[in-house]
């Protein structure tokens, strides 16, 4: 195999890079060039008050508010409205997170523009119309039919169909792991294969990370790497409201993952479950870290299967020659040549 400079890959093929010897530091561990130039040892992570205090707001609002929703449907706080208060919660995570943002950004070069969050607001617009169904039960699409037939016919005759906080969570994250396991051999082969990248390359062609950017996401993506797991919620017979716990964690990790805050992953919940630091790296425009991480709720198949990267620093971000791109480029990227798609 060539080998090729990991610095330089605005046009590499995805199958000329080697991923097996990236440029190491004097402790032997791997370089990674900030934005600023400044040559560091990625993985070094400092613990002291700061790094603990950083470590703490993912884990523990993200298991809150997932505890908080579970409550929510059991109890049907808020009446026959309680559905509503449960999509509240949920998507909570998008404006909070906004607003830390500025306050306590990772990187002042991420901060949006306001054109720049409008075009998120249509990414996320497009995202929730479709899937939208499948928690709030207001409308219905091909998506939420599907799976509602699915599930009905119920073909593994298992039904996940809880009535208790504990069994809700219980079993949202028994379909958050289950799902996930596709969902990252799907991911990686996105990362791993040219012609299946096209798909995947809209969600990569961002050159800044904040909380509305994990919907950033083109529509041929959300009908295949997207639908994993619904259709596993489906084959296990989950109740509406399994799912609508199981989407509460996705909705929040995923805002958190994508959030320009400088986060630190918290041991022991960083075994299992996809943090922002981790997810930083898979956007980083260094090949050996983009091609890593592929669990974007649930990290332990990365470390099962030998992809996990625990870098503390990232550089820049973004794929290709990392420009901005309009929507339209953005929705035709998947239909672009090989030399197009590689050019950008």
């Amino acid at each position: 195999m060539s080998t090729v400079d990991p610095f330089d890959i605005a046009n590499t093929p995805l199958d000329l890079v080697d991923r097996s010897s990236p440029e190491t530091g004097p402790s032997g561990k791997p370089l990674v060039r900030t934005e600023e130039g400044i040559i560091t040892e990625g993985s070094k992570v400092t613990w002291n008050m700061k790094s603990i205090l950083w470590a703490l707001p993912q884990p523990v609002l993200v298991a809150g508010s997932t505890l908080l929703v579970a409550a929510i449907v059991v109890n049907e706080w808020g009446g026959e409205y309680y559905g509503i208060w449960a999509l509240i919660v949920s998507i909570f995570s998008t404006p909070l997170l906004l607003i830390a943002e500025r306050f306590w950004y990772k990187k002042k070069s991420w901060l949006l523009k306001p054109d720049e969050m409008l075009e998120d607001v249509f990414w996320l617009a497009s995202g929730a119309l479709l899937f939208g169904p499948l928690v709030t039960g207001l409308y219905r699409t091909p998506v939420s039919e599907g799976f509602r037939a699915l599930r009905d016919m119920a073909p593994l005759h298992i039904e996940f169909q809880p009535t208790t906080v504990l069994g809700l969570i219980g079993a949202g994250l028994i379909i958050r792991f289950t799902s996930s396991f596709f969902y990252y051999w799907l991911h990686r082969i996105q990362h791993e294969s040219l012609f299946w990248w096209r798909m995947h390359a809209t969600h990569h062609h961002i050159t800044k990370m904040s909380a509305m950017r994990g919907g950033r996401t083109h529509p041929f993506e959300r009908l295949s790497l997207g639908l994993a797991g619904p259709i596993a919620a489906a084959l296990m017979g989950a109740s509406d409201e399994v799912f609508v716990v199981s989407a509460a964690f996705g909705m929040w990790n995923g805002r958190f993952n994508h959030a320009n805050l400088p986060m630190v992953s918290m041991p022991v919940w960083d075994w299992f479950f996809a943090t922002a630091q981790q997810h930083h790296c898979h956007h980083a425009h260094e090949r050996r870290q983009a091609d890593s991480n592929y669990g974007c709720d649930i990290i332990f198949w990365d470390r099962v299967f030998g992809t996990y990267c625990g870098d503390a620093e990232v550089g820049a971000t973004g794929a290709g020659k990392r420009v901005r791109l309009s929507i339209k480029d953005q929705l035709m990227l998947c239909f672009y040549s090989d030399k197009r798609l590689k050019d950008l």
